[in-house]
């Protein structure tokens, strides 16, 4: 079931779906839960929507007129890494589901379902989306203090300056505290799975986090260096052996 935002508004669902017939049953299935549905009919129509209105999950069809799902999925990541999308479609091919999940889908629902289901994968989402608000708003390590709500980064009480490309890295990061992240999977994260980077974009950009948020950049405490493997993010300082 919906829960208000901590703006005090109700939670907005952007249906994005051509079939008039399922796009209006979604629509009154979602109301009745208690969220606040807009709608979309096309590709375009459905990514200027989400851009502009920023709504708190996307119900994004597979098929559609002009762009379709996976060209919308992957544009609204290169935006918003947090934004619960849930790809919705006929297609059950796992090669589908696994192209959706590379581009940054949260979820996957194959028509036909049940509106029990709907309602428990849309929430399932929407929790995970709370309780990550919640427990990232404000992250602090070292000398170091994270808003990522008010994008701001703090170092020893100063500003720091990042790029919006150099916040979402650290908050990837942030968010797999302790996890093992390879470049690849890194670059397909952040970058989006059609970027062709190399290695050595990550570890550019790596190199200037550190610069700017590490005590020592050349023997990093929290950004740390797993030979051969790739990157761990921790705020204990880590051991000499993975510096």
């Amino acid at each position: 079931m919906s829960q208000k935002t901590p703006e005090g508004r109700l939670e907005t669902v952007l249906v994005v779906e051509d079939d008039p017939t399922l796009r209006l049953g979604l629509q009154k299935t979602l109301r009745s839960a208690g969220f606040r549905v807009e709608v979309a009919k096309t590709g375009a129509e459905g990514l200027s929507m989400a851009l502009a209105a920023r709504p708190d999950l996307v119900l994004l069809d597979v098929m559609l007129p002009g762009m379709n799902g996976f060209e919308i999925c992957e544009e609204l990541r290169r935006h918003d890494a947090d934004l619960p999308i849930l790809m919705v479609t006929a297609k059950g091919e796992e090669q589908d589901k696994v192209r959706g999940l590379r581009l940054g889908a949260d979820d996957y629902i194959v028509k036909p379902f049940g509106v029990s289901e709907l309602l428990a994968r849309v929430d399932a989402a929407l929790r995970r989306r709370r309780l990550g608000e919640a427990e990232r708003a404000l992250v602090q390590f070292a000398e170091v203090v994270i808003d990522f709500r008010a994008h701001r980064v703090e170092r020893r009480g100063a500003p720091v300056e990042l790029t919006a490309l150099e916040m979402k890295l650290l908050r990837f990061f942030v968010e797999r505290e302790g996890a093992l992240l390879p470049r690849q999977r890194i670059l397909d994260a952040v970058w989006g799975a059609d970027y062709f980077g190399t290695d050595r974009t990550v570890d550019n950009f790596i190199n200037r986090l550190r610069a700017k948020l590490e005590p020592d950049p050349k023997s990093p405490r929290h950004l740390v260096t797993v030979r051969g493997a790739g990157y761990r993010f921790t705020r204990a300082p880590a051991p000499e052996t993975e510096r």
